[in-house]
């Protein structure tokens, strides 16, 4: 798995450079004070419904048996790979036209331009999350409390995101938050800089939470909570909240997803142009890209991290029975996307300056 050199992020983003002494009177209060937030109805019940629609329909087509309303096909045997935390960013998914509609809803978009004060946004091309209650043929969920930041660089640099589809209550899993842990995250750094058991990882861009490190986030009166939220919410949180999802224990599976905007002012020429080649190449014959606005052609729809500005390759190997999946035909299951003008512009391509 490459990894890729991600630009510094924060210069431009005014909300926690005025602290808690400004109030908003929405989600951003919330969010500043918390490190979460959750945007209600950032897209209407009827359409959450009909992109639930459309996911189960996706699930379906992939004729190896599941459907909807029997419980006994939700197996890897009937299903395209999902982990056993929900996510699912092989198959086209990222590139999908109920992904890219759910990542240019109004009241998504919107979110993310009120908390950067730009509408000159790019969006990563992220993974889409289906959980299920009571499976047994995936190995247990078990918390990995983290942050998607790397611990060398304090401040605010990222807001993640996620489109919750279904009912998403106390049994209905999803995202755990350590409320406020944010407003600490450059103190507990400076502590743990050292630690002897820090648990390794393949980006700089994640830290993930020791026994050592949890119990000085509860000894300093940072608690978890259960992000609880209705079809067509969005829930958004600072990337230096230590957070990790859960498992539905009651009978409503999770659908989400997931989805990170960045300003382009934040972004260079060299990022815009990896983000470039993740969604764009003259090699493949098959499927022509957003015809409207450019002749390219996309290359394999390829997914990134919720990092939009850095196009990590992450086209991990879908295994089904130790060799690579061969429905993981990564081109999506309903074309090339037809993006508006906004969805082509959040792609980033737009952007980048000729020579």
């Amino acid at each position: 798995m490459a990894t890729a050199t991600i630009t510094e992020i924060g210069a431009s983003c005014k909300l926690f450079l005025k602290g808690e002494d400004v109030k908003y009177g929405d989600f951003r209060d919330d969010l500043i004070r918390d490190g979460f937030a959750v945007v209600k109805g950032a897209i209407p019940r009827d359409r959450a419904d009909k992109y639930v629609d459309q996911m189960y329909t996706w699930l379906e087509d992939f004729g190896l048996g599941f459907k909807r309303d029997d419980p006994s096909t939700v197996r890897n045997e009937h299903m395209p790979i999902i982990s056993e935390k929900g996510m699912c960013a092989g198959y086209g998914l990222p590139h999908e036209k109920f992904t890219w509609d759910i990542r240019c809803e109004p009241g998504v978009v919107g979110a993310f331009e009120k908390v950067y004060e730009t509408s000159d946004l790019i969006v990563s091309f992220d993974a889409v999350n289906f959980t299920f209650p009571n499976r047994t043929d995936l190995k247990p969920n078990s918390p990995w409390p983290h942050q998607d930041q790397d611990p060398e660089k304090s401040g605010f640099r990222c807001l993640q995101g996620l489109v919750n589809l279904l009912p998403n209550g106390p049994e209905d899993g999803g995202l755990i938050v350590c409320k406020g842990a944010h407003q600490a995250s450059q103190e507990f750094h400076r502590l743990f800089k050292n630690e002897p058991d820090r648990i390794k990882t393949w980006t700089k861009e994640w830290y993930g939470f020791t026994k050592t490190g949890l119990k000085w986030l509860d000894d300093n009166g940072f608690k978890w909570e259960k992000v609880c939220a209705e079809p067509g919410d969005l829930i958004l949180w600072d990337s230096r909240t230590p957070h990790y999802n859960l498992s539905p224990s009651g009978q409503t599976p999770r659908f989400a997803a997931y989805t990170c905007y960045l300003p382009v002012a934040e972004v260079s020429q060299e990022d815009l142009l990896r983000k470039k080649k993740a969604f764009e190449s003259m090699d493949n014959p098959y499927c022509i890209c957003s015809s409207q606005f450019t002749d390219s052609l996309l290359l394999d729809c390829q997914s990134t991290t919720h990092w939009p500005n850095a196009v990590q390759d992450i086209t991990m190997p879908l295994l089904r029975d130790g060799v690579e999946d061969p429905l993981n035909f990564r081109v999506p299951k309903s074309g090339p996307p037809q993006l508006s003008e906004r969805g082509y512009k959040l792609t980033g391509i737009p952007y980048i300056k000729s020579a």
